[in-house]
């Protein structure tokens, strides 16, 4: 059942005067470049079932606002937890420092839009707590059922309910509300002493409804444990430079990282990006096209308007291979003399905007994934990812796989476990040899950070051939 729940604005509900509010923000802009007040309230809710007990259910309301005043490229920036009138003019008084000596006329507001790409749905509503525990018990016992050699099983639930309120020095206030649910189920099986664990996770902004059906739940337990029980039997990975067949959707991450922060609007601002001065220029193989859209419905990292109140859109970042655009707030924008692309974002009103990707994703070709292993001698198929490090500035990059296998004369062979992908994002996108038919999104569980600051994000891609990527193992 989907509970819509429509919410008055904030400053009603915190009892501030809306024309006073807008009448302090309009004095800490005046001479300044742009800047707003950003205002949020927040309820979120997590619950773990764990080794066959509800070991821990939390609930975290917060809400606040924060001002900024941005002149040149110096921005000033104040936030409280306390929405008040007078906390506004303390923040006023802060904020307005960054523009002593600087005079200049506000930018215009980002446009109006009516895009809607979520409902004003309430996560915590529904289901009710009892059956949020009911569900997480039926999830740990099916897991359990399931195979023997299950030893251990934890299972969550993740819901939060955002509204953000922007203000700007012309009194138009723009307003989101913002459902995100997240199901994770992870299973650890045993076999002659050996334990692995391997987990699923899936979401979207929306009510929990689609995520908590019984073929959707016992989907993410199977696979779950289908990952688990390969890694039992995974033998060491060896080392060397090869061919890698990435998969689709969620490996999608390695290009996230080591390809997307590239073409954030900043890094380029600063000079400190690996693709600096490419616009124009050929940066991947032909055929490799690389978007960033924050405005399809319902995905993880989409947003019916940023946190500068900039409505989201698709921004090609790599056409056919050439570099055709960046990812921009309307900070970086206005320096760079380009249009903001709905891109500002910022983890909480504490934060101040950044230029951040929202779902970024390299479009499908036409080669199978099946040509793909059978063309490779020697290589490793790379099924899924966890963690990595990335270096903004060269691109280089080293990520762990979760689960991959041996290529052996065109065939998959052996699972293997410790197998690490080390190269460069730059040089990994001119060696993509083959681009597959098989387009998919991760499940909706991705998380970027910058800078300190954690946002959901949305991942993905075809099927992938790459050449001449180091792989580092643990056999020896």
């Amino acid at each position: 059942m989907t509970v819509h729940v429509p919410s008055p604005p904030i400053l009603d509900l915190a009892g501030v005067d809306a024309d006073e509010a807008t009448s302090i923000l309009k004095g800490a802009l005046h001479g300044a470049d742009d800047g707003e007040l950003f205002l949020e309230r927040s309820e979120s809710e997590s619950l773990v079932f764990d080794d066959g007990r509800l070991k821990s259910a939390a609930y975290d309301a917060t809400e606040g606002f924060g001002l900024r005043v941005v002149a040149g490229e110096t921005a000033g920036y104040a936030h409280s937890n306390e929405i008040s009138a007078a906390a506004m003019r303390r923040a006023a008084e802060t904020a307005s420092l960054a523009k002593r000596g600087h005079a200049a006329v506000v930018a215009e507001a980002p446009r109006a839009t009516n895009q809607k790409l979520y409902g004003e749905v309430d996560p915590l509503a529904a289901p009710s707590f009892s059956d949020k525990i009911d569900l997480l018990a039926e999830i740990d016992a099916f897991a359990r059922a399931r195979d023997p050699r299950v030893v251990q099983v934890s299972a969550s639930l993740i819901g939060e309910r955002r509204i953000v309120e922007i203000v700007r020095a012309d009194g138009r206030s723009l307003r989101d509300v913002r459902p995100l649910v997240r199901l994770n189920v992870s299973v650890t099986v045993e076999k002659d002493g050996r334990r692995e664990s391997a987990g699923s996770g899936a979401g979207g902004r929306a009510g929990f409804e689609t995520w908590i059906s019984p073929d959707r739940w016992q989907g993410q337990v199977d696979e779950a444990m289908r990952q688990a029980l390969v890694n039992l039997e995974a033998i060491d990975c060896p080392a060397g430079e090869m061919d890698v067949v990435l998969a689709a959707g969620w490996p999608g991450v390695l290009l996230h990282e080591a390809v997307g922060h590239g073409f954030e609007g900043d890094f380029h601002r600063k000079g400190s990006s690996v693709f600096n001065g490419m616009m124009g220029k050929r940066v991947a193989a032909p055929g490799v096209t690389v978007v960033d859209d924050g405005s399809i419905a319902g995905r993880r990292g989409s947003l019916s308007i940023d946190d500068e109140g900039t409505p989201t859109s698709r921004t090609v970042l790599i056409e056919d291979g050439i570099m055709v655009g960046l990812m921009h707030d309307r900070l970086s924008a206005r320096q760079m003399g380009q249009a903001a692309t709905g891109n500002g974002r910022r983890q909480s009103f504490a934060h101040m905007p950044m230029p951040r990707m929202t779902n970024t994703f390299m479009e499908g070709g036409r080669d199978s994934r099946a040509d793909m292993i059978a063309n490779t001698k020697r290589g490793l198929y790379a099924a899924n990812f966890g963690g990595g490090q990335v270096d903004i500035t060269n691109g280089k990059f080293v990520f762990q796989c979760t689960e991959a296998y041996l290529i052996e004369d065109g065939r998959i062979t052996a699972p293997v476990r410790g197998a690490t992908l080390i190269g460069d994002g730059a040089t990994a996108l001119t060696n993509i040899s083959m681009i597959g038919d098989d387009f998919e999104f991760d499940p909706g569980v991705g998380v970027c950070g910058k800078a300190g600051q954690g946002v959901p994000v949305g991942i993905g891609q075809p099927s992938l051939k790459i050449g001449g990527l180091t792989v580092g193992g643990t056999a020896v």
